[in-house]
């Protein structure tokens, strides 16, 4: 592990954006978007051991049962997303290096309108596009702007957590799915009990995560949640389809009611700036748009969006003719994302309460781990008063119980 925080802090201070670790071959770094061969190097024992230091135990049951993982890690004060995958050369890993301050809009090159929906105390802010659209980093910075001027607590249902809040004006707290959560569906119950005022959500899937987050915000908090969908049309369609027949009808309804506002990103290159950009569609919750999605005519949807320039909507043509290309100046990525210290510095700790492998003193002054020890020494099987010694005892153990009968 030493050895890779030190890949980890070299890759900062060289300014790389990913660093990828396969057995018996050079470490390869990506840096300005160009692949860069090394002359360090990993063996495939090396690897696994790296490895198996950096999961944690149900990050490895699904290495197993999936032949890849998805985590984010705090190493050497920065953070890291990993992706560990089987390769033909046996375990490999990618490896992210996210900036460790959060990117704004300003940062982003995000229409700077997007900050009046952070003043919304309720309504769904859903944030859409394709795999690798930069989703994420868009809620994040809502969370960011939330955090930076609002008093109020702030929950986050992530899979998994990838950048790290600090409380500025909001209390912000963070659970990971696998690790705080068993799923979205029952993050989402848990939040109404722990009295939030706004609640992220990492992806919307399945129907009843959809449900449950329509559910909250019916409640009256502003959720913030994402969806891969390439279009309005077709987001509206995944929501409100996933469901039976039977059910559509109310699920259209509680849409219509909550929907603050609708964004369609991608990422798109630029060549007067030389460099992608993100290019976004905006519908926003009008009576028109709630009145469309209420009564199930979502082919209506594009011909409200050309027609709502006035009411601030924008298609994602109009939005890089309007918005973008009126730009002389634009944040380059290379320093929006720039990989560097962490900010976020708060410890992430484990707690023994909730930890199978932890050993924590109950009221009675002892422990669970001592309490489910399995005996090294059986007794009493029969009258002569032989003892039975396990197989696998140590003669550590062995030697403690015969001289602790009682324990």
């Amino acid at each position: 592990m030493q050895r890779f925080h030190s890949l980890i802090r070299a890759g900062v201070k060289e300014g790389y954006s990913d660093i990828h670790i396969s057995g018996d071959h050079p470490v390869v770094c990506r840096k300005n978007g160009k692949i860069v061969f090394t002359n360090d190097s990993y063996t495939c024992e090396q690897i696994d051991t790296l490895t198996l230091s950096l999961l944690e135990p149900h990050e490895l049951k699904m290495l197993k049962t999936r032949l890849s993982v998805d985590l984010a890690r705090s190493v050497a004060h920065i953070r890291i997303r990993v992706n560990v995958f089987y390769t033909v050369r046996g375990l490999s890993l990618a490896v992210r290096l996210l900036p460790g301050r959060i990117p704004n809009f300003n940062d982003l090159n995000l229409l700077p309108d997007l900050k009046d929906y952070c003043d919304l105390s309720s309504g769904l802010i859903l944030i859409c596009g394709a795999t690798g659209s930069g989703k994420s980093t868009t809620i994040a910075a809502f969370l960011a702007e939330i955090n930076r001027n609002r008093d109020c607590h702030i929950i986050t249902l992530e899979d998994p957590v990838e950048y790290r809040f600090s409380s500025n004006k909001s209390y912000i707290e963070q659970r990971e799915l696998g690790t705080h959560i068993k799923s979205f569906d029952q993050g989402l119950q848990d939040v109404l009990r722990e009295d939030p005022d706004v609640i992220m959500v990492g992806e919307l899937r399945e129907p009843e995560t959809i449900r449950l987050t329509l559910n909250a915000v019916e409640s009256g908090h502003l959720v913030i949640a994402s969806l891969h969908a390439t279009n309005s049309e077709d987001a509206l369609y995944r929501m409100c389809n996933s469901f039976p027949p039977d059910a559509q009808d109310m699920v259209r309804t509680q849409l219509s009611s909550v929907l603050s506002v609708l964004i369609v990103q991608k990422l798109e290159f630029n060549p007067n700036f030389g460099f992608r950009i993100p290019i976004l569609s905006i519908l926003k919750g009008t009576n028109s748009v709630k009145s469309t999605i209420r009564d199930n005519r979502f082919a209506q949807i594009e011909s409200i969006l050309q027609t709502g320039r006035g009411e601030g909507m924008y298609t994602q043509e109009k939005y890089e003719s309007e918005y973008i290309n009126t730009k002389t100046r634009l944040t380059p990525p290379s320093i929006s994302f720039k990989p560097s210290t962490e900010i976020a510095a708060h410890r992430v700790y484990r707690s023994p309460v909730v930890d199978q492998n932890g050993d924590l003193e109950n009221k009675n002054g002892i422990s669970h781990s001592h309490q489910k020890k399995r005996p090294a020494v059986i007794s009493g099987h029969n009258e002569s008063g032989q003892y039975v010694i396990k197989g696998n005892s140590s003669v550590k153990d062995i030697i403690s119980e015969l001289q602790n009968p009682d324990q």
